[in-house]
């Protein structure tokens, strides 16, 4: 397999390669376009949300998963209740309620994870894991296509305070084309690019507890204290001859992969229905969420996914960092939410492997769509013997609760077969973000997914 980065936009990906190129292993290159991610991306991830990644160390032949996900806020102060904003936003064909507010921001992970992902498997020095970041805030970045139709949807959000400066300067949103320019996540990332734990301990800290406190968020400084990422080995399962290696979640990827037919012999109508069959349904859930793999020349993987969730609103004063909300995602506010536990995800980064060693990195984005976003191209690659990138860009279905919803080139004859069947079938004009985004990495190639303006690209 190649040397490949795959993400979220194409500056995510070029400061992977950057890392790798620099003598970087998959840890080091997972870390920067983490941090590449948080300013060229910021309409799907910060580095005040959290993650999950899925490492493979080829020397040990050992995977492990590594949860970096947001915590519930409380600690050490009596219960406080939420007083959170809600609102409608349009998203596609439908209008989503969210809430967000300062007080709908849990305890930052991915900061912590990217850390430790670094001090585990890395060999590259910390500082200069932040520098292509770094370098994008202070030169600013592209804003794509799928960020800026992202954006017309969550406008009501990201521009509700300070985020007007960033996304509608002058009092229009950036279109397609344009420079995102934020300026603040300069002095933020020179400041972690110093102190790896300037967010829970540094400057960074006490700048993000006194905009909570100002504003009736609900984090502590014990909730800082006490956060660690945590490392567990991976659910693996048999699927093609093989095996897979990811988490179990809200998602329910590995329960979906012991229902997933064979299909490299079936037509497509057949596929369409037997992976409708496997697929089954599920509430939907439309946080905004990206994924980084990466694949180094010894052998070393891994796939990253982070989110800040829709966001809160609320960006830090003079930094630009947009805090999360999760504890506004209602679909991930499941059981007693006891402060300093982890709130619960629908993420799944994946690696493959067989019987001449590791097959393929993936994750996707999408929130309940992230399931069959990546699975059907993990089954696509692994099974069908597609190339990555026919496999990403091929058209994708996604059932509901009460619709199925098909974009453009999904096989009609399935359609109409479940339509007689009793379903709704919502066909969409276009390819669109709503059916998530997947980047991966495989021997069939890398690539990144264009709903998302993602990328791929190859070491040299």
């Amino acid at each position: 397999m190649h040397a490949a980065v795959a993400g979220g936009h194409p500056a995510t990906v070029a400061a992977g390669i950057e890392i790798l190129e620099d003598g970087g292993n998959a840890a080091d290159a997972a870390v920067a376009a983490c941090l590449a991610s948080c300013v060229a991306e910021t309409v799907m991830t910060g580095l005040l949300g959290g993650g999950h990644a899925v490492y493979f160390d080829v020397a040990s032949g050992r995977a492990r998963n590594l949860d970096c996900f947001v915590a519930v806020p409380g600690l050490g102060v009596p219960p406080q209740e939420a007083e959170l904003i809600h609102l409608d936003v349009p998203f596609g064909a439908e209008l989503v309620h969210y809430a967000v507010g300062p007080a709908s921001c849990a305890v930052p992970g991915l900061p912590a994870g990217l850390e430790a992902l670094s001090r585990e498997h890395g060999r590259l020095p910390w500082g200069r894991l932040v520098e292509p970041g770094l370098r994008l805030a202070r030169d600013g970045v592209d804003f794509p296509p799928a960020h800026a139709a992202c954006l017309a949807m969550l406008a009501p959000v990201m521009t509700m305070n300070e985020g007007a400066r960033i996304y509608a300067p002058g009092g229009e949103l950036l279109q397609a084309g344009a420079r995102l320019e934020q300026p603040g996540l300069v002095a933020a990332l020179e400041a972690l690019a110093q102190d790896d734990s300037a967010v829970y301990s540094g400057t960074l800290a006490a700048e993000l507890l006194g905009l909570s406190e100002e504003r009736g968020g609900l984090l502590t400084r014990a909730d800082f204290d006490a956060y660690e990422p945590r490392w567990t080995d991976p659910i693996e399962l048999a699927y093609a001859g093989g095996r897979l290696a990811t988490r179990s979640g809200l998602s329910a990827v590995p329960e979906t992969v012991q229902r997933l037919p064979r299909l490299n012999d079936l037509d497509d109508t057949e596929r369409v229905l037997a992976l409708f069959d496997a697929f089954g349904t599920a509430a939907d859930l439309h946080g905004d969420t990206t994924n980084v793999s990466v694949v180094d020349r010894e052998g070393n993987a891994c796939a990253f996914t982070s989110s800040l969730g829709l966001g809160s609103g609320d960006f830090v004063p003079g930094l630009d960092l947009h805090l999360n909300s999760m504890l506004g995602e209602a679909d991930l506010l499941r059981g007693r939410l006891e402060p300093g536990a982890r709130m619960q995800s629908m993420m799944a980064p994946l690696l493959a492997f067989d019987g001449d060693g590791l097959s393929l990195a993936a994750g996707a984005a999408g929130g309940t769509r992230l399931r069959t976003a990546l699975l059907t191209v993990v089954t696509g690659v692994l099974d069908e013997g597609l190339p990555a990138g026919a496999a990403v860009e091929r058209p994708r279905f996604h059932a509901a609760l009460d619709v199925v919803n098909a974009e453009p080139g999904v096989d009609e004859a399935a359609l109409e077969r479940l339509e007689s069947e009793g379903c709704k079938v919502r066909r969409w004009p276009a390819p669109h973000h709503y059916f998530g985004g997947v980047s991966v990495v495989s021997r069939a190639g890398a690539a990144g997914d264009p709903r998302r303006s993602g990328a791929a690209a190859t070491t040299r």
